[in-house]
């Protein structure tokens, strides 16, 4: 016999072993105790983890709590190293009152372009009050030369004098476009400086922002499990500081066979007794029901098979009394988490709830 042919039948007994596996946790989670109408599933206490991490790289300059202690949220828990991002915060206010001087100097030109076009505008007043007068010494001068009163030379002169005024006129008119493009560029630059002005408020308002997440803070309340890093540690983005527990948010994770998980609706009642504390009996409800089964053979083909079938379930325990009693909260303890398959049956007294105090 080759080790190839010593090798086949591997497969096969790990299938097999499985399908025991499955099996006996089935029968280990069959009705007992309380009597029919009533399951239990093996499982340990959970809670939600949150880690505390950075939202930028830094020095951790200080932690504020130890391994085990209760936190609140919004607690400061560590502090990261603020020195660079109070440079930056320097620079950005530097800049931003660099962009408001800008805009106020923006606004001085609005004003000065403006006193132009009022300017330019008196002057092609004056520059009509002179073609006017031209016009009319014109045409005096045309009735005394036609009367013999004038000589041809100064009707000359005087039309001369018309042609001037009306170039004067046009010059001045001229002044007045150039100086209201000037009002409209000045109206620009201010717009621009106004501009500047906004984004430099932007960039403090982020810089203070980066600042405030220097402070890592407790995002809700709960109890610190474990210090990742220690003071003088450099840490990049996202860089874990502290785990923290949801002592609020705790659960059961049990496995139940596919008859009884195919009739479990969330919210239903569950009975949870601990290792630790069996005088004890914890009440909590269904929050969860896998969709599909676990530690099963993947071809099923007969009933007998099917019993194998298990389902995870979920049982959370009420946030009220977690809170009346989270010093006595430990997670990862063991414990049997009973159920009722026959929502008529009472609880029996051995399932009686019992609480600490």
């Amino acid at each position: 016999m080759t080790l190839t042919d010593l090798k086949k039948p591997l497969p096969l007994l790990l299938i097999a072993a499985l399908a025991l596996g499955a099996y006996g946790a089935w029968r280990w989670s069959r009705d007992s105790g309380p009597g029919p109408g009533f399951m239990q599933g093996n499982g340990r206490i959970e809670a939600t983890e949150i880690d505390i991490a950075t939202k930028l790289p830094g020095r951790v300059e200080q932690i504020l709590v130890d391994e085990g202690d209760f936190i609140q949220a919004g607690q400061t828990l560590a502090l990261m190293n603020p020195d660079s991002l109070q440079a930056q915060l320097d620079e950005a206010r530097a800049r931003h009152r660099q962009a408001e001087h800008a805009a106020i100097a923006a606004q001085a030109q609005i004003a000065l372009r403006e006193s132009d076009v009022a300017a330019a505008q008196a002057v092609v007043k004056q520059r009509e009050s002179d073609l006017f007068a031209a016009r009319q010494r014109l045409n005096r001068s045309r009735s005394l030369v036609e009367r013999g009163g004038a000589s041809r030379q100064e009707l000359d002169d005087d039309q001369a004098r018309l042609h001037s005024a009306e170039a004067g006129l046009a010059a001045a008119q001229a002044q007045v476009i150039s100086a209201q493009a000037g009002v409209a560029a000045a109206q620009a630059d201010r717009v621009g400086a106004e501009s500047a002005v906004a984004a430099a408020q932007a960039t403090v308002a982020r810089i203070q922002a980066d600042l405030e997440d220097s402070r890592l803070k407790a995002p809700r309340d709960g109890r610190i499990q474990l210090r990742v890093a220690q003071p003088g540690e450099v840490l990049g983005a996202g860089g874990r500081v502290l785990n923290m527990l949801d002592l609020s948010d705790v659960t059961m994770t049990f496995f139940m066979p596919e008859a009884v998980a195919g009739r479990l609706a969330l919210g239903s009642e569950v009975r949870i007794i601990l290792d630790a504390a069996p005088e004890y009996v914890i009440p909590a409800e269904i929050a969860f029901v896998a969709g599909r089964s676990q530690f099963t053979p993947k071809t099923v083909e007969t009933a007998s098979e099917r019993q194998k079938l298990m389902f995870r379930v979920k049982a959370r325990l009420p946030r009220d009394l977690l809170k009346k009693h989270l010093e006595q909260v430990k997670t990862g303890l063991p414990g049997v988490a009973w159920i009722r398959t026959d929502a008529t049956q009472p609880w029996p007294d051995s399932l009686t709830v019992r609480l600490p105090g």
